[in-house]
């Protein structure tokens, strides 16, 4: 069974030009548990001023109502994010960090070594699960094509360093089917992150799948971005993926119809027409 992390809470929200409150947010991570996904990335701790879409993550937290099976994960970029996650109740850390100089700078104010080095310290103290997400994997919005072997040197490193899974992300949505089946490949990377900027985003997730990753981000009916990557547009949608996959035999576990509603319950608290294909269409019985 493949499994699917929803980043909606985190990575979809963050983009919005509306700040949901703390209790809206943890709303939505309950909602999205209910539907049977094995992980979600619930919050950020990042500076309230630096993104205020996520402000108050310690309170999104509090606002969680667990359910059994399901994985709660929030996203770390330094020290200072690493204590308050350890402050909290959940699961699993997500430390993130890019492949670029540049991208590095616009998002944790720290050069490719200095962010590295600063991972490294959190991954070997291994306080809790871990997961390193490798950002701007693909390509950066700053410097173009990133070079493969610097991917493939993170990922080989953090490794080393004992990571328990380690994701690689197409943060701007450059990649191809190709380019994605390689580097998964390369690098025996356990997940992708999609983002489907150029309409790319299924078929390079389900090529990661035939590559040997065994697990999938997709943000909720398609929401995301990234507050540092100029035109970065939303994820992969989450229902959109789960009907691709279960329509192909891939069992996800996840109730599709569940999702549909949650995407239109998002449409209204938004006001807005929102990026999934399948919330809109509605699903289709193949009996």
């Amino acid at each position: 069974m493949i499994s699917i992390c929803d980043v909606g809470p985190r990575d979809g929200l963050q983009n919005e030009r509306d700040v949901l409150p703390p209790e809206r947010r943890a709303e939505l991570v309950n909602r999205l548990a209910a539907t049977g996904l094995p992980r979600i990335e619930a919050v950020s701790f990042v500076p309230d001023d630096a993104v205020p879409q996520m402000a108050g993550a310690e309170e999104v937290v509090a606002g969680i109502e667990r359910h059994d099976g399901v994985e709660y994960a929030g996203l770390v970029l330094n020290e200072k994010g690493l204590d308050r996650f350890r402050a909290t109740s959940l699961d699993r850390m997500n430390l993130t960090l890019g492949a670029t100089d540049s991208f590095n700078q616009r998002n944790a104010n720290a050069s490719l070594d200095e962010a590295n080095e600063r991972a490294s310290a959190i991954v070997t103290s291994r306080p809790e699960k871990t997961t390193v997400t490798i950002s701007v994997a693909f390509g950066c919005p700053f410097e173009g094509p990133v070079d493969p072997g610097i991917v493939s040197g993170l990922v080989e490193h953090f490794r080393e360093l004992g990571a328990d899974e380690i994701v690689l992300a197409d943060t701007i949505g450059v990649a191809t089917p190709g380019q994605v089946k390689s580097l998964i490949s390369d690098t025996s990377a356990q997940g992708f992150h999609g983002h489907n900027t150029r309409n790319t985003g299924y078929a390079n997730a389900y090529t990661a799948l035939e590559a040997g990753a065994t697990i999938l981000d997709a943000s909720i009916a398609g929401l995301g971005g990234c507050p540092f990557a100029p035109k970065a547009t939303g994820n992969i949608a989450t229902e959109d993926l789960v009907y691709m996959l279960e329509g192909d035999g891939v069992e996800t576990g996840v109730d599709l119809d569940a999702l549909i509603a949650i995407s239109e319950w998002l449409e209204s608290v938004l006001g807005r027409q929102l990026e999934g294909q399948v919330y809109r269409a509605g699903s289709f019985s193949r009996e």
